[in-house]
Parts: C-alpha cells; structure tokens; sequence
C-alpha cells in the first residue's frame, strides 16, 4: 500500500490541483477504499487538534514580519552595504546576493520571499555590467533557499511541530550549517570566477571608511535577529513569543524609516492571511492524510519493514536521502515536507539518529527541491521577477548550488556535531 500512495500521491501532484486538495483527496480515497470505518468524519477533529498547536501561531508572526520588511525599504540599503564589503571580490555582486540573501534570510524566515526580495533589487545589475546570466540568477535562486535553514524559518517551526522537536534546538542546529552553506556557495563562485574572469566583471573596492559607515546600514537587520533568535537562545522567550517580538521588532523599523502607512499595514495584512490561509490548509489536508495513514497501519507498517531490511542505518538514510532528491523533482517542497514528516521521523529515531539533526539534514533537502525542475517554486520565482528570457538559465544557474548542499549533507552525515555541537553546548549551559 506504501508504493500506491506514493503513486497516487505523484499523479495528484501533477494534477495542476492546489497542493491541500492533493493531500485531502488522497487521504479520503485511502480512507474510502481501505478503511471499514468512515475516516472523513475524523476531519473535524484532526482540524483542530492540528491547528491549535501553540507553536503554530509563530507561522503567521514570521510571515508579517517577512512582509514589514519587505515594504520597509531596508533591504535595498542593506545590499548596497553589503556590496561595500563583498563586491570586489572576484565574482562581484554575485557574493552579494549570496551575503545579502544570508542576511535576509536571518529576519524572514521564507525561501521564496528571500529570492524574490534580493532578485527585486540585484537583477538590474546583472545586464547592466555584463554578469553571466545563468550564474547570476543562480545565485539568487539558490541563496534564497538559505530563507528556510538559517534561523528563524517557518519551515523549522513546522517540522518541530510535526515532529515533537523544540523549534529552539532546531534554530540553534541549523546556525552552523546555514552559515557553512552560504559560504560554500560564495567559495564557488570565486572559484568559478578566478578561472574564468569573464563571468562577472571586478567590482569596485570601497575604502575602509566606506565599509564603516555602511555598516549602519546592516544594523536593522543584525538586531532584528538578535531580537528573535537571541531570545530564543537566551531562555528568554519560546518561538511563538520571540516570532511576536520579531513583528513589533519589524514594525518598529517600518516607522523608523517613515514607511508606517494604512495602506502598507493592510497589503502586508493581507499577504499574511493569504500565505497563512495556504499553509495552514496544507497543514490539515497532511495531518488527515496522516491520520488515515496511520489508522491503516501504514506508517507502522514503514517502520517495521525498514527494520526488517537488515540494513545499516546509514544504508537506509542515504536510501531515504535518495528518495527525497527524487519527489524533490515532483512534489512541492512544503507539501514534501508536511506530508512525510510523521512517517520518516519515526524510522528516523529507530535507526538511533536524532531527530535535531535530521530536521538540518531534512532541511536541506528541501532547500534543494526548491531549485530542482520542474517543480522547484524559486526558480520560478527568479524567473518571474527577472520579467524576460530563457527559463533554462535559471535552471542551469541552479544545479550547481543543489551538488554543492549534497556536499554539505555528507558532511552532516560524517560529522553529525556541525549541527549537534550548538544545542549540547547551550543545553549544557542550562543545567
């Protein structure tokens, strides 16, 4: 039954229906088909018990203080800044999107507003002094990915609540590999650059006191992270309360910079409700889905057959890594992540990995299938803020950014302490 829902599940995905109704729909066909017992009229109850979750009420915090900065105007003068420091490297304003979309991604928690935001501002300049197409918007897309691994991430709230994992834990596991990602991402383009020099052209170089006086520039977003992860860190607040302070940290800079208006207050009221409404109802549809799956004895029934594989457990979690990288390719990546997440979690702690470590690695993965055709939403994303020209040199930009996060993988996997030694150290610190 394993292999027909996932056939079913990639049929429906490739149905054009909204992703929600891919999940409710197989979960009533499941219920329908193989059930004694009429599993929809659990619906009412699996809705609420999956949204009243406390920690979910930090999904709608994160997405307004994502949409307060983005109609704060701090983003333009944070990549100017940032260009002061990073634009003369070989690569020029390539490193600056990766740098800035870092930055970004530490205050608004989401892939996709992280690559719309930086390719809003930084795809002007890329015919304007010659970059290479591909490799330019490659960065953008693959840099906004950092949105959902470097905290704070609504991706990492979600999986904590799905998994039963402190989101604290999980922000303070992912600090280490975010940051190695988006400089490995960096590494490559220098590399890239110093061996072929046509690809980007040399940017200036800024004087020192340049790069001092931008620096006032970086300094929203810096506190605005310190503000939300530093109260996390510190004991001071549990996610949903610092997602609350992350908002009024934002407001606070909306009415600094002059921007506070009516009308800004109800757009960014209103791509709240909108994404909320969508993830929230993606939530439901998966948690029903789960609920039918696991009232047929399915995902008991995954656990018990993986660990009557006889494999080892680094056997079986390259063969679930494996399978991830293919459904990347077909299956959107919240829904991917939403709709397995309660049945790998489980073989997860089995094989004796803990589950902190796994939601970095897991992470990852879907950062990758958010760039991977045809189905990765970033790549359309850049294309669609770039207004123009052939999608193919976002996708070719794109795949060398998805071996560089297999690259970091296997490093998760050879030194499980990248993401591990942060949490020990802090939970260490506590008691």
């Amino acid at each position: 039954m394993l292999s027909l829902t996932l056939i079913l599940l990639l049929v429906l995905a490739g149905s054009s229906l909204f992703v929600a109704a891919v999940l409710g729909v197989l979960g009533y066909s499941l219920g329908t088909f193989f059930s004694p017992f009429p599993l929809i009229r659990g619906l009412g109850e699996v809705a609420w018990s999956s949204s009243a979750d406390f920690i979910l009420v930090a999904v709608p915090m994160f997405i307004l203080m994502g949409e307060l900065l983005l109609r704060s105007g701090v983003t333009d003068a944070m990549y100017e800044a940032l260009d002061r420091w990073v634009g003369h490297i070989p690569g020029g304003l390539m490193h600056t999107n990766i740098a800035a979309s870092a930055v970004f991604a530490a205050t608004s928690g989401s892939s996709i507003a992280t690559a719309a935001t930086i390719g809003t501002v930084s795809i002007p300049n890329m015919d304007r002094y010659g970059y290479d197409r591909g490799m330019f918007l490659g960065t953008i897309a693959a840099g906004g990915t950092l949105g959902i691994l470097i905290p704070p991430s609504i991706n990492m709230v979600l999986y904590g609540a799905m998994s039963d994992t402190a989101v604290g834990d999980l922000y303070l596991a992912a600090l280490i590999p975010g940051v190695m990602l988006a400089c490995i991402f960096s590494v490559y383009v220098y590399l890239r650059c110093i061996m072929n020099p046509s690809l980007a052209p040399r940017g200036k170089v800024s004087t020192w006191s340049q790069r001092v006086r931008a620096l006032v520039h970086l300094l929203p977003p810096v506190m605005l992270f310190l503000l939300v992860v530093g109260s996390i860190y510190a004991g001071l607040a549990t996610a949903t309360e610092a997602s609350a302070l992350g908002v009024m940290g934002a407001l606070a800079l909306v009415v600094t910079r002059g921007r506070l208006t009516l009308a800004l207050l109800l757009r960014s009221f209103e791509g709240t409700v909108r994404t909320t409404a969508m993830v929230m109802a993606i939530v439901i549809a998966a948690y029903f889905l789960n609920f039918v799956l696991s009232t047929l004895g399915l995902t008991d029934a995954a656990v018990k057959w993986v660990g009557e594989l006889g494999w080892t457990p680094l056997a079986v979690m390259l063969s679930i890594i494996v399978l991830y990288i293919f459904l990347g390719c077909f299956v959107e990546s919240l829904t991917l992540m939403i709709a397995t997440t309660p049945i790998v979690v489980p073989i997860i702690k089995q094989l004796g990995y803990s589950p902190v470590w796994f939601g970095v690695v897991f992470v990852i993965l879907i950062e990758t299938a958010l760039i991977t055709p045809p189905i990765g939403m970033n790549l359309f994303v850049v294309q669609s803020v770039r207004k123009g020209g052939p999608f193919r040199d976002v996708v070719m930009g794109s795949l060398p950014y998805v071996v560089l996060m297999f690259l970091l993988i296997v490093g998760l996997i050879a030194f499980p302490g990248l993401a591990l030694w942060l949490p020990s150290v802090f939970a260490a610190s506590r008691a």
